[in-house]
């Protein structure tokens, strides 16, 4: 305490001159009207000029509370358009009710991401409590992103499409002729389209979409487009196709997971059968 009075003591004539400066200008201002007008009006400018700035650092450390909330209304919206589009098992017959919908989806942010490996990963900020469960399916709006591999109460890590272990089947949009998406490793926004035979005619642009055959993803989920077509070297009846990935994987922060209410079912029959269920 007894060094702050001396340093004000020492600054003693500083004080005195910002008083009565002050003192002089409030003067000046209270008794001319020109005066007083400029005064205000540039006052009024600064302060708003400084509020602005003060909203502006508000919002954007609101906007991953904003985004999530709504990435979360954006599954909901998605959840009624999947009902809209639930396709009949016969043209001849009303859907039945319970294939009316099943799937359900729940937003979510990614808060871990890896790029640089052979086995890439994601890292989600929900888990068990939010309902997010092993097997569930990922994607964002600009495609498929992963499949979620475990979870704890709060967390869940995902396989990222960057992943040589993961491998989801996919089709040719415009042909609906079915192949598998792997990566091989390699470029982080390129992947492999795998077992499509040599004598399907396809071009450059085409794009792939998920097939809807398996448990995991419904169809016509965007992952790519056809960026070179070739010959497979190492196996002759089949092509060798590049896919140029939809998702930027160095960008993902918010994304939608989807989870199929009859995977259990499907996955033991497939099992109990023997089949390997692409993912």
């Amino acid at each position: 305490m007894l060094r702050i009075l001396q340093f004000l003591y020492r600054i003693r004539a500083f004080i005195l001159f910002v008083f009565l400066e002050v003192a002089a200008v409030s003067m000046i201002v209270s008794n001319n009207s020109p005066q007083g007008a400029a005064f205000f009006n540039s006052s009024n400018s600064l302060i708003g000029s400084l509020l602005k700035q003060q909203a502006d650092v508000v919002q954007f450390f609101s906007l991953a509370e904003a985004n999530e909330a709504l990435t979360n209304e954006n599954a909901e919206a998605l959840q009624k358009l999947l009902l809209f589009q639930a396709k009949p098992d016969s043209i001849a017959f009303p859907l039945d009710s319970s294939f009316v919908s099943t799937f359900e989806l729940r937003g979510a942010r990614v808060i871990g991401n890896s790029l640089r490996f052979s086995q890439n990963y994601l890292t989600l900020n929900k888990g068990s409590k939010d309902g997010i469960k092993p097997g569930m399916g990922i994607f964002n709006p600009a495609g498929l992103v992963g499949r979620v591999k475990s979870v704890s109460k709060n967390y869940a890590v995902a396989f990222s499409l960057l992943n040589t272990g993961l491998m989801v089947s996919s089709k040719i949009k415009s042909t609906d002729v079915y192949g598998s998406i792997r990566w091989d490793g390699k470029n982080s926004s390129e992947a492999k389209l795998l077992f499509v035979p040599r004598h399907v005619k396809v071009q450059e642009g085409d794009t792939i979409v998920t097939s809807g055959f398996n448990a995991v993803f419904p169809e016509g989920i965007q992952i790519g487009i056809i960026s070179n077509v070739g010959p497979d070297e190492k196996d002759p009846n089949y092509l060798n196709l590049t896919v140029g990935l939809s998702t930027d994987f160095s960008k993902v922060s918010y994304v939608y997971v989807i989870e199929n209410t009859q995977f259990n079912e499907l996955d033991s029959l497939y099992r109990q059968s023997e089949i390997v269920n692409e993912y």
